[in-house]
């Protein structure tokens, strides 16, 4: 493929200023969130003795809170016909909850921590994804949402590395690494409030007065609720990234040194999720998200199998290759099938029923932890991937995309 080539294929000179600035908003957040995530598990078991059910029922119950809040966040900014101001309140509400975890004596405020954090990232959530949409072209969607997860995904790798860094230079010392996390979550709210302007409202907008209600769910329409279907199916396979840490200790990787699996697995994560959606963008969602489906079975088969740091090295990348190849992707599919006007409900819907399923996969493969081993977690997780490319496949035609330029 030539320069010019590339240039056209990712097509970054296209892509709006505001979309940027929110990948930059998402990605200040992202490094203060992962440095903290980073640490949590291990914080939780070795520090505090807690069991690996109780923490996947955390980490459950913290994105299930997350997704539950992303619908009436959602629906209100359709109601509203506004986004920023929703997603800036998201935003700080994450922010003024960092010291918590700094300062959290027990368990049971870390929890709550947690779970107030979550509900920042339920309230800026849909009404973000929503915004990207309105300022985005329908030939540029997967690639814009691309670029927004990549520069996310750039925080998520600079988060956990610069935890390494940090836990070295104090010695383990967790909560100084936490106090440090304070800086970019106020920094990322700070970007949004000043960096990101709204567009104006289209004047033959819909007005959306009850978007919760049973007529306008109706309205998102078969094809969105079938994208969602295999979305929640996907959900059961991909359980929560925490596992992965757990997994890097059981393999003999240092304490100090857990958190670089997350580094590994978001650098080629952010290095994917930009090119897959542009990608998707020209050939269609459906051969984007069936290679990344068969990505995921893959990473579940190398990580039950691992037997020593490379092999781990391994099943982490391609974890963070498949994440690159659907997130994105699935993004872009919630815009493109559901009305303009229903955008947010539709991104709020989507979370809901996919966040209830990270939290019966969470909760599933912490019980699978304790009763079988790693090994027994991650061909469970093969096994729903099967699911999910079966589910694929037979809807296909819902997965397809009009080429970009056509």
């Amino acid at each position: 493929m030539s320069s010019a080539d590339q240039t056209s294929f990712l097509r970054w000179r296209e892509i709006p200023a505001g979309v940027w600035a929110l990948g930059l908003v998402s990605m200040l957040m992202d490094i203060s969130s992962e440095m903290i995530h980073a640490l949590l598990p291990l914080y939780l078991v070795d520090v505090l003795h807690t069991s690996t059910l109780t923490v996947g029922l955390i980490e459950g119950i913290a994105e299930a809170t997350a997704s539950i809040t992303k619908i009436f966040s959602g629906a209100l900014s359709d109601r509203l016909g506004r986004r920023k101001l929703l997603a800036a309140i998201g935003y700080g509400l994450a922010a003024v909850t960092r010291p918590v975890f700094a300062l959290a004596p027990s368990v049971g405020w870390l929890v709550a921590a947690r779970f107030i954090d979550r509900v920042g990232k339920g309230v800026r959530g849909a009404p973000r994804d929503a915004l990207i949409a309105d300022l985005t072209s329908p030939a540029l969607r997967g690639a814009s949402f691309g670029l927004r997860q990549s520069l996310d995904t750039v925080g998520a790798f600079l988060g956990p590395l610069l935890a390494i860094v940090f836990m070295m230079l104090t010695a383990d010392n967790f909560t100084l690494v936490f106090w440090i996390a304070v800086v970019p979550a106020f920094l990322s709210t700070a970007l949004i409030v000043f960096g990101v302007h709204e567009p104006a409202p289209h004047r033959d907008r819909v007005p959306v007065r009850t978007p919760l209600s049973r007529r306008d769910l109706a309205r998102l329409g078969r094809p969105f609720w079938l994208v969602v279907g295999v979305a929640t199916l996907f959900t059961l396979a991909r359980f929560s990234e925490a596992f992965l840490l757990l997994r890097a200790q059981s393999v003999g990787l240092p304490l100090a040194l857990a958190p670089a699996v997350m580094v590994v697995m978001n650098i080629v994560y952010s290095l994917v999720a930009w090119p897959a959606g542009a990608l998707s963008d020209r050939i269609g969602r459906y051969r984007v998200l069936t290679a990344g489906f068969v990505l995921l079975a893959a990473a579940d088969l190398v990580l039950a199998f691992a037997a020593g740091v490379p092999a781990l090295a391994v099943g982490v990348a391609l974890w963070g290759l498949h994440m690159g190849l659907t997130q994105g992707v699935l993004a872009s599919l919630v815009s493109d099938t559901a009305p303009d006007e229903l955008r947010g409900t539709a991104f709020g819907a989507f979370n809901l029923v996919t966040g209830l399923a990270m939290l019966a996969a969470s909760i599933v493969a912490g019980r699978l932890w304790d009763v079988a081993g790693p090994r027994g977690t991650f061909l469970a997780g093969a096994f729903f991937t099967v699911l999910a490319l079966l589910a694929l496949a037979a809807t296909r035609s819902t997965f397809r995309a009009p080429v970009a330029g056509t």
